[in-house]
Protein backbone atom coordinates (compact mmCIF):
# COMPACT_ATOMS: atom_id res chain seq x y z
CA UNK A 1 0.00 0.00 0.00
CA UNK A 2 1.83 3.08 -1.37
CA UNK A 3 0.98 6.84 0.58
CA UNK A 4 -1.44 7.55 -1.39
CA UNK A 5 -3.51 4.32 -0.76
CA UNK A 6 -3.41 5.92 3.27
CA UNK A 7 -4.92 8.94 1.90
CA UNK A 8 -7.75 7.44 0.34
CA UNK A 9 -8.32 5.24 3.60
CA UNK A 10 -8.69 7.90 5.74
CA UNK A 11 -10.91 9.86 3.60
CA UNK A 12 -9.52 11.05 0.38
CA UNK A 13 -10.71 14.36 -0.51
CA UNK A 14 -12.77 14.93 2.88
CA UNK A 15 -13.33 17.75 5.24
CA UNK A 16 -10.28 17.72 6.61
CA UNK A 17 -8.36 17.91 3.21
CA UNK A 18 -10.85 21.06 1.94
CA UNK A 19 -10.69 22.92 5.09
CA UNK A 20 -6.69 22.95 5.39
CA UNK A 21 -6.51 23.63 1.52
CA UNK A 22 -8.65 26.65 1.87
CA UNK A 23 -6.91 27.69 4.99
CA UNK A 24 -3.71 27.85 3.90
CA UNK A 25 -4.04 29.18 0.27
CA UNK A 26 -6.04 32.31 1.73
CA UNK A 27 -3.07 34.20 2.72
CA UNK A 28 -2.14 34.25 -0.68
CA UNK A 29 -4.87 36.53 -1.22
CA UNK A 30 -2.40 38.98 0.01
CA UNK A 31 0.68 37.34 -1.43
CA UNK A 32 -0.17 39.25 -4.18
CA UNK A 33 -0.50 42.43 -3.18
CA UNK A 34 2.78 42.39 -1.21
CA UNK A 35 4.61 41.55 -4.31
CA UNK A 36 3.81 44.20 -6.31
CA UNK A 37 2.57 46.65 -3.33
CA UNK A 38 5.32 48.88 -4.65
CA UNK A 39 3.46 50.06 -7.53
CA UNK A 40 1.36 52.03 -5.41
CA UNK A 41 3.33 52.82 -2.31
CA UNK A 42 6.19 53.91 -4.44
CA UNK A 43 4.48 55.25 -7.13
CA UNK A 44 6.03 58.62 -8.48
CA UNK A 45 3.33 61.21 -9.12
CA UNK A 46 4.49 64.35 -11.48
CA UNK A 47 6.92 67.32 -9.39
CA UNK A 48 8.59 69.73 -10.40
CA UNK A 49 11.51 71.99 -8.02
CA UNK A 50 10.30 73.90 -5.28
CA UNK A 51 11.40 77.78 -5.47
CA UNK A 52 14.49 79.02 -3.44
CA UNK A 53 12.80 79.77 0.15
CA UNK A 54 13.20 83.53 -0.02
CA UNK A 55 11.78 83.59 -3.39
CA UNK A 56 8.78 86.37 -3.59
CA UNK A 57 6.63 84.70 -6.04
CA UNK A 58 4.09 87.35 -6.23
CA UNK A 59 7.20 89.72 -7.41
CA UNK A 60 8.92 87.02 -9.48
CA UNK A 61 5.70 86.59 -11.84
CA UNK A 62 4.87 83.00 -9.61
CA UNK A 63 6.48 79.89 -9.78
CA UNK A 64 6.62 79.68 -13.42
CA UNK A 65 9.25 81.58 -13.61
CA UNK A 66 11.19 79.51 -11.72
CA UNK A 67 11.01 76.47 -13.56
CA UNK A 68 12.55 75.75 -17.48
CA UNK A 69 10.16 73.88 -19.72
CA UNK A 70 11.00 69.95 -22.12
CA UNK A 71 10.30 69.72 -25.13
CA UNK A 72 6.71 68.74 -24.32
CA UNK A 73 5.94 72.32 -22.59
CA UNK A 74 5.87 70.67 -18.99
CA UNK A 75 7.95 71.65 -16.19
CA UNK A 76 11.25 70.24 -15.95
CA UNK A 77 10.96 67.57 -13.19
CA UNK A 78 14.72 68.33 -11.87
CA UNK A 79 16.00 71.46 -12.90
CA UNK A 80 14.93 74.83 -11.79
CA UNK A 81 16.30 78.84 -13.09
CA UNK A 82 19.23 79.83 -10.51
CA UNK A 83 16.78 83.58 -10.81
CA UNK A 84 13.43 84.18 -12.16
CA UNK A 85 12.89 84.08 -15.68
CA UNK A 86 10.45 86.68 -17.13
CA UNK A 87 11.02 85.96 -21.05
CA UNK A 88 7.69 85.65 -22.94
CA UNK A 89 6.89 82.13 -24.76
CA UNK A 90 8.18 80.84 -27.96
CA UNK A 91 6.31 81.18 -31.14
CA UNK A 92 4.75 78.26 -30.62
CA UNK A 93 3.50 78.67 -26.93
CA UNK A 94 5.36 75.35 -25.94
CA UNK A 95 8.88 76.91 -24.30
CA UNK A 96 9.54 79.16 -21.62
CA UNK A 97 12.61 81.22 -22.03
CA UNK A 98 15.43 78.70 -21.34
CA UNK A 99 18.24 81.10 -21.87
CA UNK A 100 18.66 81.52 -18.34
CA UNK A 101 21.20 79.29 -16.55
CA UNK A 102 19.59 76.38 -14.61
CA UNK A 103 20.61 74.35 -11.04
CA UNK A 104 19.36 70.80 -9.63
CA UNK A 105 16.52 71.12 -7.12
CA UNK A 106 18.01 71.96 -3.98
CA UNK A 107 15.29 73.17 -2.10
CA UNK A 108 13.21 69.80 -2.52
CA UNK A 109 10.07 69.14 -4.76
CA UNK A 110 6.44 69.92 -5.10
CA UNK A 111 4.52 67.06 -5.86
CA UNK A 112 1.04 66.76 -7.37
CA UNK A 113 -0.77 64.65 -4.82
CA UNK A 114 -4.26 64.53 -6.40
CA UNK A 115 -4.03 60.64 -7.41
CA UNK A 116 -1.31 59.64 -4.95
CA UNK A 117 -1.48 61.80 -1.58
CA UNK A 118 1.78 60.19 -0.19
CA UNK A 119 4.52 57.60 -1.43
CA UNK A 120 7.63 56.38 -0.81
CA UNK A 121 9.18 58.42 -3.10
CA UNK A 122 6.78 61.79 -2.03
CA UNK A 123 8.23 61.05 1.33
CA UNK A 124 11.67 60.89 0.95
CA UNK A 125 12.37 62.55 -2.18
CA UNK A 126 13.32 59.62 -4.06
CA UNK A 127 13.51 61.11 -7.40
CA UNK A 128 16.46 62.79 -9.64
CA UNK A 129 19.66 62.11 -8.43
CA UNK A 130 18.15 59.69 -5.84
CA UNK A 131 15.69 58.35 -8.39
CA UNK A 132 17.99 55.28 -8.29
CA UNK A 133 16.57 54.23 -4.67
CA UNK A 134 13.19 53.66 -5.70
CA UNK A 135 14.01 50.32 -7.62
CA UNK A 136 16.59 49.05 -4.78
CA UNK A 137 13.21 48.70 -2.23
CA UNK A 138 11.95 46.20 -4.70
CA UNK A 139 15.38 45.19 -5.15
CA UNK A 140 16.60 44.29 -1.60
CA UNK A 141 12.75 42.72 -1.56
CA UNK A 142 13.46 40.33 -4.61
CA UNK A 143 16.75 39.63 -2.32
CA UNK A 144 14.38 38.48 0.84
CA UNK A 145 12.89 35.99 -1.68
CA UNK A 146 16.05 34.56 -3.17
CA UNK A 147 17.28 33.80 1.02
CA UNK A 148 13.77 33.45 2.12
CA UNK A 149 13.22 30.40 -0.80
CA UNK A 150 16.82 28.77 -0.22
CA UNK A 151 17.06 29.49 3.77
CA UNK A 152 13.42 28.08 4.95
CA UNK A 153 13.07 25.81 2.04
CA UNK A 154 15.66 23.98 4.01
CA UNK A 155 14.04 24.59 7.37
CA UNK A 156 10.84 23.33 5.89
CA UNK A 157 12.59 20.02 5.03
CA UNK A 158 14.33 19.96 8.28
CA UNK A 159 11.49 20.72 10.84
CA UNK A 160 8.61 20.33 9.08
CA UNK A 161 6.31 22.46 6.93
CA UNK A 162 3.73 23.96 9.81
CA UNK A 163 6.38 24.98 11.68
CA UNK A 164 8.15 26.94 9.42
CA UNK A 165 4.49 28.59 7.78
CA UNK A 166 3.67 29.64 11.86
CA UNK A 167 6.80 31.25 11.89
CA UNK A 168 6.57 32.94 8.53
CA UNK A 169 3.01 34.06 9.06
CA UNK A 170 4.45 35.77 11.74
CA UNK A 171 7.69 37.32 10.23
CA UNK A 172 5.13 38.87 7.57
CA UNK A 173 2.80 40.45 10.06
CA UNK A 174 5.71 42.23 12.25
CA UNK A 175 8.03 42.70 9.18
CA UNK A 176 5.37 44.62 7.37
CA UNK A 177 3.67 46.06 10.35
CA UNK A 178 7.30 47.95 10.83
CA UNK A 179 7.67 48.63 7.27
CA UNK A 180 4.57 50.74 7.90
CA UNK A 181 6.12 52.73 10.71
CA UNK A 182 9.69 52.62 8.97
CA UNK A 183 11.40 56.65 9.86
CA UNK A 184 13.79 56.43 7.45
CA UNK A 185 14.48 54.86 3.92
CA UNK A 186 16.86 52.26 5.18
CA UNK A 187 14.61 50.80 7.76
CA UNK A 188 11.73 50.85 5.32
CA UNK A 189 13.95 48.96 2.80
CA UNK A 190 15.04 46.01 6.05
CA UNK A 191 11.26 44.93 7.10
CA UNK A 192 10.76 44.76 3.29
CA UNK A 193 13.70 42.31 3.10
CA UNK A 194 12.22 40.67 5.74
CA UNK A 195 8.87 40.28 4.46
CA UNK A 196 9.89 38.86 1.40
CA UNK A 197 11.60 35.80 3.03
CA UNK A 198 8.88 35.24 4.85
CA UNK A 199 6.65 35.63 1.73
CA UNK A 200 8.82 33.89 -0.69
CA UNK A 201 8.63 30.67 2.34
CA UNK A 202 4.88 30.81 2.78
CA UNK A 203 4.33 30.17 -1.33
CA UNK A 204 6.20 26.73 -1.04
CA UNK A 205 5.52 25.45 1.19
CA UNK A 206 1.63 26.38 0.59
CA UNK A 207 1.93 24.37 -2.41
CA UNK A 208 4.10 21.70 -0.76
CA UNK A 209 1.39 21.13 2.37
CA UNK A 210 -1.44 21.50 0.52
CA UNK A 211 -0.07 18.73 -2.34
CA UNK A 212 1.49 15.94 0.12
CA UNK A 213 -2.43 16.31 1.98
CA UNK A 214 -4.06 15.78 -1.47
CA UNK A 215 -4.64 12.14 -3.50
CA UNK A 216 -2.96 11.92 -6.79
CA UNK A 217 -5.95 13.26 -9.13
CA UNK A 218 -6.24 16.48 -7.20
CA UNK A 219 -2.90 18.08 -7.37
CA UNK A 220 -4.16 19.85 -10.70
CA UNK A 221 -7.28 21.15 -9.60
CA UNK A 222 -5.45 22.13 -5.71
CA UNK A 223 -2.10 24.08 -7.96
CA UNK A 224 -4.91 25.82 -10.18
CA UNK A 225 -7.21 26.86 -7.18
CA UNK A 226 -3.97 28.46 -5.43
CA UNK A 227 -3.27 29.92 -8.87
CA UNK A 228 -6.49 31.74 -8.97
CA UNK A 229 -6.51 32.81 -5.35
CA UNK A 230 -3.13 34.75 -6.51
CA UNK A 231 -5.17 36.01 -9.35
CA UNK A 232 -7.90 37.72 -6.88
CA UNK A 233 -5.33 39.04 -4.86
CA UNK A 234 -4.13 41.02 -7.93
CA UNK A 235 -8.06 42.46 -8.03
CA UNK A 236 -8.07 42.99 -4.13
CA UNK A 237 -4.45 44.75 -4.34
CA UNK A 238 -6.25 47.38 -6.71
CA UNK A 239 -9.27 48.15 -4.91
CA UNK A 240 -7.39 48.61 -1.52
CA UNK A 241 -4.76 51.16 -3.36
CA UNK A 242 -7.85 53.36 -5.14
CA UNK A 243 -9.52 53.29 -1.50
CA UNK A 244 -6.56 53.62 0.75
CA UNK A 245 -3.74 56.10 -1.39
CA UNK A 246 -1.33 56.83 1.72
CA UNK A 247 1.21 54.70 1.02
CA UNK A 248 1.62 53.81 5.08
CA UNK A 249 -1.74 52.86 5.61
CA UNK A 250 -1.83 50.35 2.64
CA UNK A 251 1.34 48.60 3.72
CA UNK A 252 -0.43 48.12 7.45
CA UNK A 253 -3.93 46.86 5.53
CA UNK A 254 -1.74 44.21 3.69
CA UNK A 255 0.53 43.19 6.68
CA UNK A 256 -2.00 43.10 9.69
CA UNK A 257 -3.90 40.19 8.54
CA UNK A 258 -1.33 37.78 8.62
CA UNK A 259 -1.25 38.07 12.58
CA UNK A 260 -4.68 36.31 11.98
CA UNK A 261 -3.11 33.54 9.64
CA UNK A 262 -0.83 33.44 12.21
CA UNK A 263 -3.39 32.06 14.97
CA UNK A 264 -5.09 29.86 13.20
CA UNK A 265 -2.11 28.51 11.52
CA UNK A 266 -1.51 26.81 14.97
CA UNK A 267 -4.43 23.77 13.63
CA UNK A 268 -3.11 23.02 11.26
CA UNK A 269 -1.85 19.30 10.87
CA UNK A 270 1.89 18.49 9.73
CA UNK A 271 2.14 16.43 6.64
CA UNK A 272 2.05 13.18 7.58
CA UNK A 273 4.34 12.41 4.45
CA UNK A 274 7.46 14.18 6.10
CA UNK A 275 6.59 12.63 9.13
CA UNK A 276 6.99 8.97 7.25
CA UNK A 277 10.17 10.36 5.56
CA UNK A 278 11.60 11.69 8.73
CA UNK A 279 10.99 8.08 10.34
CA UNK A 280 8.56 9.36 12.90
CA UNK A 281 6.03 6.80 12.10
CA UNK A 282 4.26 7.71 15.58
CA UNK A 283 3.45 11.30 14.54
CA UNK A 284 2.30 9.82 11.11
CA UNK A 285 -0.17 7.76 12.65
CA UNK A 286 -1.04 10.19 14.57
CA UNK A 287 -1.91 12.47 12.08
CA UNK A 288 -3.50 10.18 9.96
CA UNK A 289 -5.88 9.07 12.79
CA UNK A 290 -6.74 12.53 13.35
CA UNK A 291 -7.61 13.30 9.72
CA UNK A 292 -9.48 10.16 9.53
CA UNK A 293 -11.52 11.47 12.79
CA UNK A 294 -12.20 15.03 10.89
CA UNK A 295 -13.27 13.12 7.56
CA UNK A 296 -15.92 10.79 9.49
CA UNK A 297 -13.91 7.33 8.88
CA UNK A 298 -13.40 6.51 12.68
CA UNK A 299 -13.78 2.94 11.31
CA UNK A 300 -10.65 3.31 8.99
CA UNK A 301 -8.70 5.35 11.51
CA UNK A 302 -9.28 2.70 14.23
CA UNK A 303 -7.82 -0.10 11.45
CA UNK A 304 -4.55 2.38 11.06
CA UNK A 305 -1.48 1.09 13.29
CA UNK A 306 2.07 0.79 13.30
CA UNK A 307 2.01 -2.69 11.78
CA UNK A 308 0.38 -1.58 8.94
CA UNK A 309 2.54 1.91 8.58
CA UNK A 310 5.36 -0.29 8.32
CA UNK A 311 4.41 -2.36 6.06
CA UNK A 312 3.14 0.75 4.00
CA UNK A 313 5.36 2.86 4.06
CA UNK A 314 9.10 0.19 4.04
CA UNK A 315 10.40 2.09 1.46
CA UNK A 316 10.23 5.75 2.83
CA UNK A 317 11.95 4.18 6.40
CA UNK A 318 14.89 2.41 4.82
CA UNK A 319 15.52 4.65 1.91
CA UNK A 320 14.39 8.10 2.82
CA UNK A 321 16.19 9.09 6.11
CA UNK A 322 19.14 8.29 5.04
CA UNK A 323 19.04 10.16 1.88
CA UNK A 324 17.23 13.25 3.44
CA UNK A 325 20.35 15.82 2.13
CA UNK A 326 20.00 18.84 -0.62
CA UNK A 327 23.38 17.85 -1.43
CA UNK A 328 21.52 14.98 -3.59
CA UNK A 329 20.62 17.36 -6.34
CA UNK A 330 24.30 17.28 -6.84
CA UNK A 331 24.96 13.88 -6.31
CA UNK A 332 22.08 11.74 -7.90
CA UNK A 333 21.84 12.40 -11.54
CA UNK A 334 17.94 12.36 -12.25
CA UNK A 335 17.89 14.94 -9.26
CA UNK A 336 20.43 17.46 -10.75
CA UNK A 337 19.22 16.93 -14.24
CA UNK A 338 15.54 18.43 -12.74
CA UNK A 339 17.09 20.38 -10.80
CA UNK A 340 19.26 22.17 -13.79
CA UNK A 341 16.53 22.31 -15.59
CA UNK A 342 13.73 23.77 -13.16
CA UNK A 343 16.25 26.55 -12.46
CA UNK A 344 16.15 27.57 -15.85
CA UNK A 345 12.42 27.91 -15.99
CA UNK A 346 11.93 29.66 -12.74
CA UNK A 347 14.47 32.20 -13.76
CA UNK A 348 13.35 32.47 -17.15
CA UNK A 349 9.52 32.86 -15.75
CA UNK A 350 10.44 35.12 -12.84
CA UNK A 351 12.33 37.65 -14.75
CA UNK A 352 10.00 37.94 -17.34
CA UNK A 353 6.75 37.76 -15.34
CA UNK A 354 8.22 40.48 -12.62
CA UNK A 355 9.80 42.61 -15.31
CA UNK A 356 6.04 42.83 -16.22
CA UNK A 357 4.04 43.87 -13.49
CA UNK A 358 6.59 45.56 -11.32
CA UNK A 359 6.43 49.07 -13.19
CA UNK A 360 2.70 49.26 -14.38
CA UNK A 361 3.12 53.51 -14.56
CA UNK A 362 5.12 52.95 -17.93
CA UNK A 363 2.27 51.50 -19.78
CA UNK A 364 0.84 55.05 -19.61
CA UNK A 365 -2.59 54.01 -18.65
CA UNK A 366 -4.58 54.39 -15.34
CA UNK A 367 -2.23 51.95 -12.61
CA UNK A 368 -5.59 50.89 -11.34
CA UNK A 369 -7.23 49.68 -13.96
CA UNK A 370 -3.68 48.12 -15.73
CA UNK A 371 -3.70 46.30 -12.35
CA UNK A 372 -6.99 45.40 -12.89
CA UNK A 373 -6.50 43.89 -16.29
CA UNK A 374 -3.52 42.01 -15.52
CA UNK A 375 -5.17 40.50 -12.75
CA UNK A 376 -8.27 39.69 -15.58
CA UNK A 377 -5.71 38.17 -18.23
CA UNK A 378 -5.15 35.21 -15.47
CA UNK A 379 -8.52 34.05 -14.84
CA UNK A 380 -9.33 32.55 -18.65
CA UNK A 381 -5.32 31.47 -18.86
CA UNK A 382 -5.10 29.54 -15.79
CA UNK A 383 -8.21 28.00 -16.58
CA UNK A 384 -6.76 26.91 -20.12
CA UNK A 385 -3.83 25.85 -18.37
CA UNK A 386 -5.53 23.79 -16.00
CA UNK A 387 -7.55 22.17 -19.07
CA UNK A 388 -4.36 21.12 -21.14
CA UNK A 389 -2.72 20.05 -17.81
CA UNK A 390 -5.22 17.68 -16.88
CA UNK A 391 -5.71 16.49 -20.40
CA UNK A 392 -2.30 16.46 -22.36
CA UNK A 393 0.12 16.55 -19.50
CA UNK A 394 2.53 19.14 -17.56
CA UNK A 395 5.17 19.43 -20.09
CA UNK A 396 2.79 20.43 -23.17
CA UNK A 397 1.15 23.05 -20.97
CA UNK A 398 4.75 23.84 -19.71
CA UNK A 399 5.97 24.32 -22.90
CA UNK A 400 3.28 26.41 -24.48
CA UNK A 401 2.98 29.32 -21.98
CA UNK A 402 6.38 29.59 -22.24
CA UNK A 403 6.39 29.71 -25.97
CA UNK A 404 3.43 32.19 -26.00
CA UNK A 405 4.95 34.10 -23.56
CA UNK A 406 8.49 34.82 -25.71
CA UNK A 407 6.81 35.52 -28.44
CA UNK A 408 4.72 38.37 -27.12
CA UNK A 409 7.90 39.89 -25.23
CA UNK A 410 9.61 39.82 -28.50
CA UNK A 411 7.36 41.20 -30.34
CA UNK A 412 6.49 43.82 -27.89
CA UNK A 413 10.06 45.08 -28.10
CA UNK A 414 9.96 45.71 -32.05
CA UNK A 415 6.45 47.77 -31.45
CA UNK A 416 6.79 51.64 -31.53
CA UNK A 417 6.01 53.13 -28.48
CA UNK A 418 3.42 55.80 -29.75
CA UNK A 419 1.85 52.25 -30.30
CA UNK A 420 0.44 52.18 -26.92
CA UNK A 421 -2.24 50.09 -27.53
CA UNK A 422 -0.63 47.78 -29.43
CA UNK A 423 2.04 47.18 -26.41
CA UNK A 424 0.17 47.31 -23.49
CA UNK A 425 -2.18 44.30 -25.45
CA UNK A 426 0.78 42.32 -25.81
CA UNK A 427 2.19 42.91 -22.18
CA UNK A 428 -1.45 41.60 -20.83
CA UNK A 429 -1.25 38.47 -23.24
CA UNK A 430 2.63 37.49 -22.00
CA UNK A 431 1.71 38.13 -18.63
CA UNK A 432 -1.39 35.42 -18.97
CA UNK A 433 0.74 33.13 -20.28
CA UNK A 434 3.70 33.72 -17.37
CA UNK A 435 0.89 33.62 -14.84
CA UNK A 436 -0.17 29.72 -16.84
CA UNK A 437 3.82 28.97 -16.64
CA UNK A 438 3.99 29.74 -12.91
CA UNK A 439 1.21 27.44 -12.31
CA UNK A 440 3.19 24.40 -14.20
CA UNK A 441 6.10 25.52 -12.25
CA UNK A 442 4.52 25.04 -8.68
CA UNK A 443 3.31 21.85 -9.61
CA UNK A 444 6.19 20.25 -11.66
CA UNK A 445 8.25 21.24 -8.27
CA UNK A 446 6.05 19.66 -5.90
CA UNK A 447 5.73 16.38 -7.77
CA UNK A 448 9.34 15.76 -8.83
CA UNK A 449 11.74 16.01 -5.93
CA UNK A 450 11.71 13.12 -2.96
CA UNK A 451 9.50 14.17 0.05
CA UNK A 452 12.78 15.57 2.04
CA UNK A 453 13.91 17.82 -0.33
CA UNK A 454 10.59 18.86 -2.20
CA UNK A 455 10.92 22.80 -0.16
CA UNK A 456 14.75 23.31 -0.78
CA UNK A 457 14.67 23.28 -4.30
CA UNK A 458 12.54 25.15 -6.09
CA UNK A 459 14.00 17.85 -20.75
CA UNK A 460 11.78 17.36 -18.17
CA UNK A 461 9.26 14.16 -17.37
CA UNK A 462 5.89 14.20 -17.44
CA UNK A 463 4.04 13.51 -13.93
CA UNK A 464 0.43 13.50 -14.83
CA UNK A 465 -1.43 10.91 -12.77
CA UNK A 466 2.25 9.60 -11.03
CA UNK A 467 2.51 9.66 -7.43
CA UNK A 468 4.81 11.78 -5.33
CA UNK A 469 8.00 10.56 -5.30
CA UNK A 470 9.45 10.44 -1.21
CA UNK A 471 13.27 9.60 -1.74
CA UNK A 472 15.65 9.93 -3.96
CA UNK A 473 15.31 5.98 -5.17
CA UNK A 474 12.33 7.01 -6.33
CA UNK A 475 13.78 9.76 -8.56
CA UNK A 476 16.00 7.15 -10.44
CA UNK A 477 13.64 4.26 -10.59
CA UNK A 478 11.31 7.10 -12.17
CA UNK A 479 14.35 7.64 -15.07
CA UNK A 480 15.96 4.56 -15.12
CA UNK A 481 12.36 2.89 -16.27
CA UNK A 482 12.05 5.56 -18.92
CA UNK A 483 15.58 4.81 -20.08
CA UNK A 484 14.43 0.91 -19.83
CA UNK A 485 11.16 1.78 -21.91
CA UNK A 486 13.17 3.58 -24.84
CA UNK A 487 15.73 0.72 -25.01
CA UNK A 488 12.69 -1.43 -25.34
CA UNK A 489 11.32 0.59 -28.10
CA UNK A 490 14.71 0.60 -29.81
CA UNK A 491 15.15 -3.57 -29.77
CA UNK A 492 11.48 -3.60 -30.94
CA UNK A 493 12.46 -1.52 -34.07
CA UNK A 494 15.86 -3.42 -34.65
CA UNK A 495 14.36 -6.71 -34.41
CA UNK A 496 12.40 -6.44 -37.85
CA UNK A 497 15.26 -4.43 -39.45
CA UNK A 498 17.23 -7.68 -38.45
CA UNK A 499 14.91 -10.17 -39.97
CA UNK A 500 14.91 -8.35 -43.10
CA UNK A 501 18.69 -8.21 -43.28
CA UNK A 502 18.55 -12.37 -42.47
CA UNK A 503 15.92 -13.15 -45.55
CA UNK A 504 17.95 -11.21 -47.76
CA UNK A 505 21.20 -13.18 -46.72
CA UNK A 506 19.58 -16.08 -47.27
CA UNK A 507 17.97 -15.14 -50.81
Amino acid sequence: MAFNDLLQQVGGVGRFQWTQVILVVLPLLLMASHNTLQNFTAAIPTHHCRPPADANLSKDGGLEAWLPRDRRGQPESCLRFTSPQWGPPSANGTEANVTGATEPCTDGWIYNNSIFPSTIVTEWDLVCSHRALRPLAQSLYMVGVLLGAMVFGYLADRLGRRKILILNYLQTAVSGTCAAFAPNFPTYCTFRLLSGMSLASIALNCMTLNMEWMPIHTRACVGTLSGYVYSLGQFLLAGMAYAVPHWRHLQLLVSAPFFAFFIYSWFFIESARWHASSGRLDLTLRSLQRVARINGKWEEGAKLNMEVLQASLQKELTTGKGQASALELLRCPALRHLFLCLTMLWFATSFAYYGLVMDLQGFGVSIYLIQVIFGAVDLPAKLVCFLVINNLGRRPAQMASLLLAGICILVNGVVPQDQSIVRTSLAVLGKGCLAASFNCIFLYTGELYPTMIRAAVTLLPETLGQPLPDTVLDVENRRRGKLRRQQQEQQKQMVPLQASAQEKNGL
